[in-house]
This record gives C-alpha cells, structure tokens and sequence, in this order.
C-alpha cells in the first residue's frame, strides 16, 4: 500500500479498537484523533466522519482494482472472480481486523446500511468492467454476472469473519468456479474442427452470455490467422 493508505488504515485501526472498547455511539471524532496522534482537522481532510473511516480500506481496495481493470486480461469472466479473490486476501491477511469491524458494523445499522452501499460499488465496478472488456455484452448479464461473484465472495468472506469452515479461500474458487459454470462460461467438452482446419464446431450452454460466445469464436478465428 502507499504511503497515505498505510495512514489511513492506522487511523482506522485506532478507530476500530475504541469502537470496540467504548463503543460507537459513545466514541467521537476527537477520542479517534487522540487515540491516533493526529489533529482533529487531519482527520477531516482525510475522513468524511466515523461512518468513512470504518471503511477506509475498502477505498484504497476499490483504487486498486480499478488500476488492476485498467490492463487488458485474457478472460475478463476470469478476472472479474480474480478481483473478488483479491479482496477476500487482503481481509483474511487482516483476520482480526476484518473480525472487529464485522461485529462493530452487525450492532450499528447505520453501518450495516453502509456496508450495503459499499457492496454495491463492487457489484457497479465489475460489471461496469465487463461491458468495457466485451462490447456488445448485454447489461443484464453484467450486472447478474457481477452481482453472483459479489454476492458469493460476501458470503464466502462472512463465513471466515464467523470462523467458519467454509469461509476459506479454497471454498471461495470453488464456489466462484461454480459462478462461471452457471453462467456456461467454464466448458466440460471441447468444440471440434475438420480435419482440413476450415470448419469449426462449437458447442456452448444455453446460459453462456452472447458477448462471450462472440468473444470464444472471435478467438479461436484469430488463433486460426496466426
């Protein structure tokens, strides 16, 4: 992380904890300022209010990927799932911080309200991400596509804030290769072509989403030139 983000998670962190201790409600801005050795004007230049500085990192996370959308990936189906697999590292690095902050946002619905907010900037990120990596896509298959990995990785990301079993990374892959597979986006056959190499069989799901039956086909044509 950058130097501004390492501060801002410092700062969260000091927040967290008194949240924690003293509660939501009774801590104010000035005991977050103290506890962190700042001045309670640097905290406003960088937090809205305590609402912001509980979900900081989810800022600096939501940079970063848009930084990793920004380069060109071979399957953006792949890519998307591989962003949500990011985000699921960078809280289980931080199990404990993860596990403070989701009991301090369960018992403040202001925060649950929030966190719900926060969830849908993912859900916008991917699939706005997927409608610039396939033209022509419908937005509705977007939008369901990156609704299924958000949804899976909350869940997924839940269960190990609960100490859960199956709130481990493995279960996460698992359960996003399941996404794709609904989607017909991971094949258990091959297409086959003639023997002369002009004819090519293709055999897709019935669920794989146009843009993507285009983008296979508009790949293995230029395979086919090279």
């Amino acid at each position: 992380m950058t130097q501004m983000a390492d501060f801002r998670s410092e700062v969260a962190g000091a927040a967290l904890e008194l949240f924690t201790t003293s509660g939501y409600d009774a801590t104010s801005v000035d005991d977050i300022a103290q506890a962190a050795g700042i001045s309670r004007s640097t905290f406003f230049r960088q937090f809205g209010g305590k609402e912001d500085v509980i979900f900081a990192d989810h800022e600096v996370l939501l940079a970063e990927l848009g930084v990793y959308f920004a380069t060109e990936h071979a399957d953006p189906w792949a890519a998307v799932c591989e962003a949500a697999t990011m985000v699921y590292a960078r809280f289980s690095d931080r199990r404990m911080f993860a596990q403070k902050r989701y009991r301090v946002v369960q018992a403040v619905p202001a925060l649950r309200d929030r966190e719900t907010i926060m969830a849908s900037r993912y859900k916008r990120l991917f699939s706005d991400y997927l409608r610039r990596a396939l033209p022509g896509i419908a937005a509705l298959d977007a939008i369901r596509f990156a609704a299924a990995v958000t949804e899976t990785h909350n869940y997924v990301l839940r269960e190990m804030m609960l100490g859960s079993a199956a709130g481990s990374r493995d279960h996460l892959n698992r359960e996003l290769a399941a996404v794709r597979r609904s989607f017909g986006l991971i094949f258990d056959g091959t297409g086959a072509g003639s023997s002369e190499g002009d004819v090519v069989l293709a055999v897709f799901s019935r669920s794989t989403p146009t843009a993507e039956i285009a983008r296979r086909i508009q790949h293995t044509l230029d395979d086919f030139v090279s």
